[in-house]
């Protein structure tokens, strides 16, 4: 079928919608992913999922969803549960304000008598914007919204040709208008989902299936050779590196741990020393520049360890716990990895 634009709207070349729309749906029909969040009616087990999927890949989301599921089967559970506890369970999954804002969200939800059922009422959840409740609304409740993420900008920019860069206002506005229009309204958690795996599995950041692709022949981007091109995309944060040390002091069976407070990075988990104290003696370097990688931030962390009979000073605000509960306090993937390499752990 020789490939012809059907019609040029606002600045960029259009497909039939209809068409579009009918051969994703087909496509999802016979490719959608398994996962445990799909096909439920449960709005707090959907919106669970769109939390811990925001930065994080669906393969390792799974795990911490049927976790979270098993210990807060209700919202009412994870709104009574302390922070501690949500943290702990979150560990490993970093970005933790989303883990804070989870546990402030059930306790709105609580408090509201259920969880909302309108596009609004999501939105106004701690921790949601414009595409969770979208997906959330949509999936839960069929409101007819599109969900706009980074696949569904990838997909709309190579199969429509659209150059304007998706992070700015303009690109932002273009896209969930074009992704408003083909949205169909009887099926719109269908459609979103569909887009969602779609750019997962079929429309990939790299080297696309543009050959088995069922949206080939009216692939703007594929037809003009510009598949990697697309979607353009804004200059990217600076990536800057900080340089960390901690300690594991040993002293009775007991190790000294602090809460990390607002305003830095894992805010409200716990960590070691991360400073070596006047006085100690025979302290021993376990290790040196251990890389860590975070979104915007590359850390280094030198890691001693020293075994005591004399707790040190330390200001009031740490806390002496037994070392075989450790496990107790959430702490950053960061700490899980230094705490390995203790000798008598």
């Amino acid at each position: 079928m020789l490939f012809v634009p059907y019609m040029t709207r606002k600045g960029y070349l259009c497909t039939m919608e209809s068409t579009f729309t009918s051969t994703l749906l087909t496509w999802y029909e016979r490719h959608a992913r398994e996962l445990p969040w799909r096909g439920i009616d449960d709005a707090y087990g959907i919106w669970l999922s769109e939390i811990i999927l925001q930065q994080t890949r669906v393969q390792q989301g799974r795990d911490y969803w049927l976790r979270f599921m098993r210990r807060f089967p209700h919202v009412e559970e994870l709104a009574a549960a302390s922070e501690d506890e949500v943290l702990r369970l979150w560990q490993g999954l970093g970005y933790y304000s989303r883990a804070r804002n989870l546990h402030t969200a059930a306790r709105q939800i609580v408090a509201m008598g259920g969880f909302p059922r309108t596009l609004e009422g999501i939105r106004s959840l701690k921790g949601v914007g414009e595409y969770t409740a979208a997906a959330v609304g949509s999936m839960a409740f069929g409101l007819p919204v599109a969900a706009v993420d980074g696949n569904v900008y990838r997909v709309l920019a190579r199969h429509f040709g659209i150059d304007t860069p998706i992070h700015s206002t303009a690109g932002k506005q273009t896209f969930t208008e074009l992704a408003q229009t083909l949205l169909p309204a009887d099926q719109p958690g269908a459609f979103n989902q569909a887009m969602m795996d779609f750019g997962s599995l079929q429309c990939t950041p790299q080297s696309p299936h543009c050959l088995l692709c069922p949206l080939a022949e009216t692939c703007v981007a594929l037809h003009e050779g510009r598949v990697e091109a697309l979607p353009v995309k804004l200059h990217h944060t600076k990536v800057t590196e900080r340089r960390l040390t901690y300690l594991y002091i040993s002293c009775q069976g007991q190790v000294a741990i602090h809460r990390r407070g607002e305003g830095d990075i894992w805010q409200g988990l716990w960590e070691l020393v991360p400073f070596i104290p006047e006085g100690l003696k025979d302290i021993q370097l376990l290790c040196k520049d251990v890389k860590h990688v975070l979104t915007h931030r590359v850390l280094f962390a030198d890691f001693y360890f020293v075994e005591s009979s004399m707790k040190p000073s330390l200001p009031e605000d740490y806390l002496w716990v037994q070392e075989t509960e450790l496990d107790d306090y959430g702490k950053p993937r960061l700490i899980e990895r230094l705490l390995e390499m203790v000798p008598r752990i």
